[in-house]
């Protein structure tokens, strides 16, 4: 049967010829796709390599294999990371990639950025710490005098430089600026807010908005000076709801160690719990004395 076929393909030229062309047309597609599959490792995945911490130089024998390719995208200043360190990258380590990917990362730079340090005379405590944040600056130090209002800010300092209105002063984002504000002796004093579980940074913050300045930093050894970012303050002094006065320093704990944080937690909710009921029970002593 089939030499039948051959036979009859062989004696006819038109049927003979499109016959060749088409065995023809698909050992191409077969080459074609057989050359594309190995160009592009078809189905071929490979492990996105965590970069995070390494230097760029650090990275390419890593992204060699797999054919990836590193694009900067940003670079910020942090302290205490190495120039040209990887902060941040897309996609993130671990996932699935074809070899070829670009991997988007963003670098700490050579150098700290500078920027006008902004004028913040005049405005209330909390409006300045935000001013200077969103700026990238933070507060080296709170100093209290006698004043008609209580956290005004009255002056402005920075590296022994007064800060006045049009003042183009640049200086490292990052830089401390150490701010005179006032204090109202008839105002209450303020109470010590709970910053047990905050970073560093997060805890500088608050203490800073309630008007009080951050003492000593201790750390408990389970991590490096280079990594006290990732450190959470487990214990505090003074403890939370107590009162202290303006400009006082809060001494802060700071670990790693998940566990210490949240027993340190539990700790300080029963002492600030321990020192709500002394304060009102002297409260009611004296309620009974004036009676």
């Amino acid at each position: 049967m089939l030499k039948r076929i051959f036979t009859y393909i062989e004696n006819h030229f038109l049927l003979r010829n499109l016959t060749v062309a088409i065995c023809l047309m698909l050992v191409l597609l077969y080459l074609v796709s057989v050359g594309l599959n190995i160009f592009t490792r078809h189905g071929q995945k490979f492990e996105v390599p965590q970069l995070i911490g390494k230097t760029l130089d650090q990275c390419a024998p890593l992204l060699q294999e797999a054919d990836l390719r590193i694009e900067v995208i940003d670079s910020i200043y942090i302290p205490h990371h190495q120039p040209s360190e990887i902060l941040d990258q897309s996609p993130a380590p671990s996932m699935k990639v074809k070899s070829g990917r670009n991997v988007f990362v963003v670098v700490n730079a050579m150098r700290p950025r500078t920027e006008v340090v902004p004028y913040v005379t005049g405005c209330s405590l909390r409006q300045a710490k935000n001013m200077l944040e969103t700026k990238g600056f933070e507060i080296s130090k709170l100093r209290y005098v006698d004043d008609v209002a209580t956290n005004n800010v009255i002056d402005e300092i920075v590296k022994g430089k007064k800060i006045s209105r049009g003042s183009s002063v640049k200086e490292e984002l990052g830089t401390g600026v150490e701010l005179v504000v006032g204090f109202n002796p008839s105002s209450p004093l303020p109470i010590v807010p709970k910053v047990i579980g905050l970073t560093l940074r997060e805890a500088k913050s608050r203490l800073w908005e309630i008007g009080l300045n951050v003492g000593d930093v201790i750390s408990d050894g389970t991590y490096d000076k280079d990594d006290i970012g990732n450190a959470r303050v487990w214990k505090q002094t003074p403890n939370q709801q107590e009162r202290t006065m303006y400009g006082n320093a809060i001494v802060l704990n700071m670990t790693v160690d998940n566990d210490r944080v949240q027993s340190g937690s539990r700790q300080s909710d029963e002492l600030s719990r321990q020192y709500a009921e002394r304060e009102d029970s002297l409260i009611e002593e004296v309620k009974d004395k004036l009676e």
